[in-house]
């Protein structure tokens, strides 16, 4: 239901995984830039949400692991000059002031500190800052054009339809099950209230053909769908939507809600989703599963947990915590055993899943890059 290009979550990985990641990370540079020996990584500019930085000191430690010198370069205004960050579990950050150098200025890099590559851990919704254009001598990855003021969701599920059809073709099942419906949705305005009845018949639309796929399945729920800003991220601007004349009696607040997004953007295109019930439970709370890929290797995932709400909500919101994946026993198939027999191997599958996110996100990328 969502790919992050950006993630923002490899501390909630289990310890066990980490010889994956690095293995995989070896794996990408030796195929990417076999020279590489010094890296710089690009994280958000917030320097307060101490969970995300966990995660970028997470990120480094794989890289290093990998064999790279790596450094921290930050676009935030606030850091002029390097600055420590004490993280929660006692470690710390060195976060620099980004730096053009060389004559032209055509390399980005730290006061002392020339990398050959360069990796963004900032999803760019706020646009493309002057500092990171026209660098033409060092790798950056992703590409600009992978950040939220060029990406759409409604781009990435179309070209993942793609990638889901002729999957289901090859295994021979119904691509329904790998793939929820969806619709895109232009020149809404929730705040004035314009494009209501558009965003009502498309609201209906996908109600009806899930409604149609529940009764041939033999499925009792009642089908929902998600309502998401197409440039949104962070768990903004998502609402969940069981009846289209909802959205006819939205409050202020949920219009105030659905009207803004990170960085203070203004949301006037949505995707409507199909809803998909979350019937994984970790201690009896709703948890979905997360998979998180290096390059196209699966290195490992977590479960999203939230203990107040329920299987057809949003559960990236305030309040959920998170439960690392580990390797079950079983996650190897037991091949004496009777058809059948085995417990399914959702891990497997999760990974699956994701691998067909990532080529539709490679897709994706390639349809929208400017070069």
């Amino acid at each position: 239901v969502d790919t992050n290009l950006f993630p923002g979550g490899f501390n909630n990985l289990s310890p066990q995984m980490l010889p994956l990641a690095v293995q995989a990370a070896m794996a990408a540079i030796e195929k990417i830039c076999p020279e590489a020996k010094n890296l710089l990584l690009i994280p958000e500019r917030h320097t307060r949400n101490t969970f995300y930085l966990q995660n970028i000191a997470r990120l480094a430690s794989i890289l290093r692991q990998a064999g790279l010198n790596v450094r921290l370069g930050t676009l935030s205004d606030e850091i002029k000059k390097p600055t420590w960050i004490e993280l929660p579990d006692g470690n710390r950050l060195l976060m620099e002031p980004l730096s053009r150098l060389g004559l032209k200025k055509q390399r980005l890099g730290l006061k002392d500190f020339d990398p050959c590559s360069i990796l963004l851990n900032n999803d760019l919704s706020a646009g493309i800052p002057p500092i990171l254009e026209n660098l033409h001598e060092q790798y950056l990855l992703p590409g600009l054009h992978a950040g939220w003021h060029v990406r759409r969701k409604s781009n990435h599920f179309a070209a993942y339809d793609e990638v889901a059809k002729r999957f289901a073709k090859v295994v021979d099942i119904d691509p329904w099950m790998i793939n929820p419906y969806f619709v895109s949705c232009s020149n809404v305005n929730f705040h004035e209230r314009k494009g209501e009845d558009e965003l009502q018949t498309a609201v209906e639309q996908v109600l009806k053909k899930t409604a149609k796929k529940y009764r041939e399945y033999g499925i009792k729920e009642k089908p929902y769908v998600v309502v998401k800003a197409d440039a949104g991220t962070y768990g903004m601007g998502v609402m969940v939507v069981n009846d289209p004349a909802q959205l006819k009696g939205l409050n202020r607040k949920d219009r105030n809600k659905m009207s803004i997004v990170k960085e203070g953007l203004e949301v006037s295109d949505v995707l409507i989703q199909e809803g998909v019930y979350t019937f994984e439970k970790v201690n009896e709370a709703v948890a979905e599963p997360v998979v998180y890929m290096i390059d196209r290797y699966v290195i490992g995932g977590f479960y999203r947990v939230h203990t107040d709400r329920g299987p057809d909500e949003n559960l990236n919101a305030p309040g959920m915590h998170f439960v690392p994946l580990a390797f079950e026993q079983n996650s190897i198939p037991d091949l004496g055993a009777k058809p059948g027999s085995a417990p399914p191997n959702r891990f497997y599958l999760y990974g699956v899943v994701a691998r067909l996110a990532l080529l539709a996100s490679s897709l994706e990328l390639e349809r929208s890059d400017p070069n």
